[in-house]
């Protein structure tokens, strides 16, 4: 037969063969692929061409001027080889088998660990019916564990002819010619990674296996968490063993956080808008390979090394954090690729089987459908692209050892013919994978398709981020506190998203409250600390005209725009904070806390940083190493100990009140919770229904039987402080409370109790490291550093404002001339440093101890400037009137009383049974 392969590379058609590249037991490998419609392919390698080359006596030479074209050459021989001189490399073809069952297979005769290779793969070119093969682009193996190199913005990069213009755009039709530049030297190729040693883990520590009920999940940037951390050396900052730090892990362990969230850590590359603009996708929801990890994570040294390398670098961050008893939850992207559409580069998929990969539209199958924003969908009705998924899922699980993923727009996933149903194929096989089945998967319950919004449709075993609860804290804590607002959530909604959320996840047998992942944040948005700055959004250095980022952040900036020098307004934020952040740690369901806000970190109003690789995203951790005690430090004890008393609770994994019968309209009252108004009576069908009622009391109860205290959780949504008959079988003593981040907690009697004012003089624990302790070395470094850039204890305005390096603006707010810090720009922009009202309420509030609460209004911040007037006036005043008067006789009453106890205003609070 002419042109048939040797039988040396060839092997048995083997039906449904996974993809992939398999070392064998001869010193090569079996190397298979996927293209149902391509009409030849060929596995590329690459070797040095200083080295011998492995496959002298199997390839033919071929010469680079010859006048046969390369193309033909590739098709006549079985392996050709050609040196490229100007990039120092050989290059060596093997011409596949295929396709049998859709699949091409070769076997090379010699493969090692390390290996470079790519595809090319040859058809018909016609974009008008979305078939655009081209033999001159190189491809990455889907199944590719590593990579190496990196995509040039260059017409090699594409598959239509196209040019770059001088300002860097891609100008050409992806409907028109051919390429035919050759890619090599402009595009990443793939690196085999020898992994046939089944007994590498054997020594692993065993993976945490943390309960739903005790899970606390902890979302962060493996880059931005530690890029500016001071405890490690500059080489491991940004890094995946810089996470892997026995001081980072220390600082998480503190916090009480039980499973960190990554976000995506599979290798990315920046959309194409992105390249044009000389910017880069810091978020990394632009997938470039799902088997190999990003190598920029990596060290520098773990880089030089290789792909290799890299990924043992990996492995050994998720063996230290399960060492130290953290699960790892892997964010993943499986909803679209980086090859964006039709217009986009070529690198994988779109080159090897484009109408298989990636859903069409019907009456036009050169126009891709777009459910997630981001120019193509990968196509989950074809079953080769849900094995695909579920390959790499297994992969990461079983070799990397990642404990859970979360599946970034999930509802892309589970859609049919374009209709989302949880009885997709692809949901199925999660669920019964043996393997997958018992991890955490969470899913981002949303797309940007036809009925995108599915919040609590997955069904078990999927738990799912509850966008609902998100929305009803911050209008319950934030929207509705401003002055003038009408109330739009009640008790009845807080009190559903306490329980868990049972109108969205009480859906089916065994599917209860842990399947609502709570957030109020996560990356995608304001900070926490954010939240109670902005009205608006400030993405300006997005460079997109302010016209990216939701608009819908129902914020609340206490009536100054950005950082305050007002004590009061940033107690009063401070306050909204903690409400937010309780209310979500003391809500039935799964916690998810965003990497920062357990210390206040700020983006300077920035609600969409997807492409900031820099200080707005990075964390700053110059707090942590000040002599004195920070307002970051006091959040975080704060923070700390909700999560401490959390966990101690064993309350957290009921699912009495979340059955099946309120399918049909049969509420049953569980006897785990109960409900009661202020003054102790049980709430009325009425009662439920008023929206304008906004304080009320939730009791978890423990069975009988349990050696476990109840707790109640005391809501006061009021603007005054107000009087809770709380249940008089048990005695009860407070907690925790958010009013703390203000100097008041709740107590029996007619008055709150006022806590010791914090003294900007308390030490930090950086003062008593003992001086032989091994970290003392570090502290006076760090210290020394701080120092050099006046950042060693800053002025409480800094500690304020999240410590960002604002205190190294004028008083007045004008930037320094000439300064090359953006982010001191970005804070002098947003500062209100001249604004009058500002000023005025620090010259008030300077002059006296203000209490928040008691006098305050609804209205929050609005009305700061009659708030503190009044209670100016009061503090003056000569003597008590007849209002007074009554209001001590009414305090001396409820002192007599002990089941009565004066709750702060606009606070949650946790109240202890005491035994």
């Amino acid at each position: 037969m002419k042109n048939a392969i040797p039988q040396r590379y060839a092997i048995p058609h083997r039906y449904a063969t996974r993809p992939g590249l398999y070392f064998t037991e001869d010193g090569g490998a079996d190397a298979v692929v996927r293209s149902e419609t391509a009409s030849q392919v060929w596995l590329c390698v690459y070797e040095p061409v200083d080295q011998p080359t492995a496959f002298f006596n199997d390839a033919i030479r071929v010469f680079e001027g010859s006048p046969v074209p390369l193309i033909r050459d590739m098709y006549s021989h079985p392996a050709c080889t050609r040196i490229i001189e100007s990039m120092y490399v050989r290059e060596t073809m093997f011409r596949m088998e295929g396709p049998n069952y859709g699949l091409w297979y070769v076997h090379l005769p010699k493969a090692w660990d390390g290996m470079r290779y790519a595809y090319r793969v040859d058809g018909a070119w016609d974009p008008d019916k979305g078939v655009r093969f081209n033999p001159y682009k190189l491809l990455l193996d889907p199944y590719g564990k590593g990579i190496d190199g990196r995509m040039e913005l260059d017409p090699a990069a594409f598959s239509y002819q196209c040019e770059i213009t001088p300002d860097g755009k891609v100008q050409g039709s992806a409907f028109g010619p051919m390429s035919t530049v050759d890619a090599l030297g402009k595009m990443p190729v793939s690196v085999a990674i020898d992994d046939r040693d089944e007994t590498k883990h054997d020594a692993d520590p065993s993976h945490p296996h943390v309960p739903w009920s005790k899970t606390v999940l902890y979302e962060l940037h493996v880059k931005g968490f530690t890029a500016n951390a001071p405890w490690l050396p500059e080489e491991l900052r940004g890094t995946y063993a810089g996470l892997a730090h026995p001081i980072t892990l220390a600082y998480l362990q503190g916090l009480g956080v039980t499973s960190i969230e990554l976000l995506p850590i599979q290798a990315k590359q920046d959309e194409l808008f992105l390249q044009e603009r000389g910017r880069h996708n810091y978020w990394g929801y632009s997938t470039l390979s799902y088997f190999s990890p990003e190598p920029s994570y990596a060290t520098k040294s773990a880089q030089a090394k290789g792909a290799g390398a890299v990924r043992e670098e990996v492995i050994n961050m998720v063996r230290a954090l399960h060492e130290a008893g953290f699960e790892v939850i892997m964010d993943v992207v499986y909803n679209h690729t980086c090859e964006g559409g039709v217009e986009g580069p070529t690198v994988c998929w779109r080159g090897l089987d484009a109408i298989a990969y990636y859903r069409r539209e019907k009456d036009n199958p050169g126009r891709l459908i777009d459910t997630t924003g981001c120019g193509n969908t990968f196509d989950f009705t074809n079953t080769h692209v849900v094995t695909f998924a579920v390959d790499s899922l297994r992969y990461w699980a079983k070799r990397i050892g990642i404990d859970g993923f979360r599946f970034d727009l999930a509802a892309t996933l589970g859609r049919l013919d374009g209709n989302f149903t949880k009885h997709h194929p692809f949901l199925y096989a999660l669920r019964s994978d043996l393997l997958l089945g018992n991890l955490k998967l969470i899913m981002e319950p949303w797309d940007l398709g036809p009925a995108g919004w599915r919040t609590g449709e997955f069904g078990m075993p999927f738990s799912e981020w509850n966008d609902r609860f998100r929305d009803s804290a911050r209008r319950f804590w934030l929207a509705d506190t401003k002055l003038g607002a009408s109330p739009s959530v009640g008790m009845q909604e807080m009190a559903t998203r306490l329980c868990g959320s049972a109108d969205l996840f009480a859906t089916e047998p065994g599917r209860g409250c842990a399947s609502s992942v709570n957030y109020v944040v996560s990356h995608d948005g304001f900070t926490l600390t954010d939240l109670t700055r902005y009205e608006r959004k400030h993405n300006e250095a997005n460079g997109e005209d302010n016209r990216d980022g939701t608009d819908n952040n129902h914020s609340n900036n206490f009536g100054v725009e950005g950082p305050s020098n007002s004590p009061l307004i940033e107690r009063r934020r401070e306050r909204a904070a903690m409400n937010l952040l309780g209310t979500l740690l003391l809500s039935l369901g799964t916690p998810m806390i965003m990497a920062g806000d357990e210390f206040g970190n700020t983006q300077y109003g920035n609600n969409n940083p997807y492409a900031q690789d820099n200080e707005i995203t990075w964390l700053n951790w110059d707090w942590l190493y000040q002599t004195r005690k920070t307002q970051q430090m006091r959040r975080l004890e704060r923070i700390s100990r909700l999560i401490a008393l959390r966990k101690s609770l064993d309350l957290y994994h009921q699912e009495e009140f979340f059955t099946r019968l309120t399918q049909i309209g049969l509420f049953r009252p569980s006897s785990r919770v109960q409900w009661y108004l202020p003054d102790g009576t049980t709430p009325t069908d009425q009662d439920w229904f008023d929206g304008s009622r906004r304080s009320f009391v939730m009791r978890l109860r423990s069975k009988k039987y349990d050696d476990i205290r109840d707790i109640l959780i005391v809501i006061n949504g009021s603007g005054e402080d107000m009087r809770f008959r709380l249940p008089s079988d048990y005695g009860w003593a407070c907690e925790w409370s958010s009013g703390l981040a203000i100097g008041v907690e709740p107590a029996q009697g007619g008055r709150v109790k006022r806590t010791d004012k914090p003294n900007d003089q308390d030490l930090n624990w950086t003062t008593i490291v003992d001086d032989r302790d091994g970290i003392t070395d570090l502290v006076r470094q760090v210290q020394s550093q701080l120092a050099a850039q006046a950042k060693l204890d800053a002025p409480a305005d800094a500690e304020r404002t999240g410590g960002h390096r604002v205190n190294t603006i004028p008083a007045r707010g004008n930037a320094t001339s000439g300064t090359e810090d953006p982010h001191v720009l970005i804070a002098a922009r947003h500062r209100p440093g001249g604004n009058a009202t500002d000023d005025a309420i620090s010259a008030l509030t300077s002059a006296m101890d203000v209490r928040d609460g008691g006098m305050q209004h609804i209205g929050g911040a609005g009305d700061v400037d009659k708030d503190v007037t009044e209670r100016n006036d009061a503090a003056t005043s000569a003597a008590p009137d007849a209002a007074e008067d009554a209001q001590n006789m009414s305090e001396a009453s409820a002192n007599d009383d002990p089941g009565v106890w004066t709750v702060p205003a606009l606070t949650i609070n946790v109240m202890c049974q005491i035994q």
